[in-house]
């Protein structure tokens, strides 16, 4: 399947605002100052859920082309593309959450308290359920788990549902279940759909939009200013959220996502086509990944530096904000070289289209 322009440099920038989301969260339950006064550090959630957006919109996309190319879904590949794409990772920053928070922390002499059975905990993990046990909050290592296991379990749903459906009904399939879920999440009774985060709307959304035939204009560079100022007041602003009730933000949030991907994808701009930020975004999946864990030792540095040298509020907050991103881009550097590639590779003998 032919790569999309731009979407790869967009994966960074949303990795870039869960990383500053969780700063100040993280640094706040330390006593260390921080700052995220401006909305902009208040929208890793967002973030996320825009990610559930991209990634309905390419993997549906692709599963579409594919049947009507081939007439078929080889669910089997498909299955294997994603445990090497997804597990290596997972797996291994679950492993070591669960060291951290059981083993590295009760030796050094830190009280964490789990709020969960370790055996029940490790089997959710596992069994891809982390979402559920992020309800109990296990520790940031392993409670940013909780969105790849909804991506997993998407996925575990709809391969299968768009292999049987017939090509013709398959965009109205995607849109009458958005409406359907969308509508259930909020209806009393269905309460563990939120409490365990199940937002399937984002992903089926996008996916519909991904089937739409836009044919490129002379209107097309208005869409893409238009979609990509309302997705910057959106990210920047608390206009949107402060004047919706929870089931207008979401709603909304789902149709901007869906319809700013379809302008932004139609035609290269120079600036998300940068060969850096192309980089960028293909180590965003350890970036998201490893940043909680990167948290761990500047914290405790700062921390220590702090109580021995009374540093400045100001010299903190910056260099948080500075070491953080840039110590965790290098390690999901490292990671994306010399461990994630290996699996990646392989993924080449389960592709079924060019």
């Amino acid at each position: 399947m032919k790569r999309l322009p731009n979407i790869t440099s967009l994966r960074f920038f949303l990795a870039l605002l869960v990383v500053i989301f969780h700063i100040p969260q993280f640094f706040d339950n330390r006593g260390l100052p921080t700052f995220y006064e401006l909305p902009l550090f208040d929208k890793g959630r967002e973030a996320v859920y825009m990610f559930f957006s991209l990634s309905g919109f390419l993997i549906i996309r692709q599963l579409f082309e594919e049947k009507m190319i081939t007439g078929k879904i080889n669910l089997r590949n498909f299955y294997i593309r994603r445990i090497l794409r997804i597990f290596p990772l997972y797996y291994l920053v679950a492993i070591i959450g669960l060291l951290y928070y059981n083993v590295i922390l009760p030796k050094m002499g830190f009280d964490f308290t789990s709020n969960y059975n370790l055996w029940e905990g490790i089997a959710l993990l596992f069994t891809f359920f982390p979402n559920i046990l992020s309800a109990s909050e296990p520790g940031g290592i392993l409670e940013i788990l909780w969105s790849i296991g909804i991506e997993e379990q998407f996925y575990l749903l709809i391969a299968p549902l768009i292999l049987f459906i017939s090509l013709k009904n398959i965009k109205a399939f995607l849109l009458i279940f958005t409406i359907l879920f969308i509508g259930i999440y909020h209806m009393p009774g269905f309460e563990f759909l939120d409490e365990y985060r199940m937002m399937f709307f984002y992903f089926s959304f996008a996916g519909w939009c991904s089937l739409l035939k836009f044919k490129p204009n002379k209107y097309l560079g208005i869409l893409q200013i238009v979609s990509g100022t309302l997705l910057l007041v959106y990210f920047t602003t608390n206009l949107f959220i402060s004047n919706m009730s929870e089931f207008q933000y979401r709603v909304f949030s789902t149709i901007l996502f869906g319809f700013f991907l379809i302008f932004f994808t139609q035609k290269k701009i120079s600036f998300f086509e940068n060969k850096k930020l192309i980089y960028l975004g293909k180590i965003s999946y350890g970036i998201y990944m490893y940043h909680t864990i990167v948290m761990q030792p500047v914290g405790f540095i700062l921390l220590k530096l702090v109580a021995k040298y009374n540093i400045n509020d100001y010299i903190v907050i910056v260099s948080s904000y500075l070491a953080i991103p840039l110590i965790t881009i290098f390690v999901a550097h490292f990671s994306y070289q010399y461990y994630e590639k290996r699996f990646l590779n392989l993924k080449r003998r389960y592709r079924n289209i060019s």
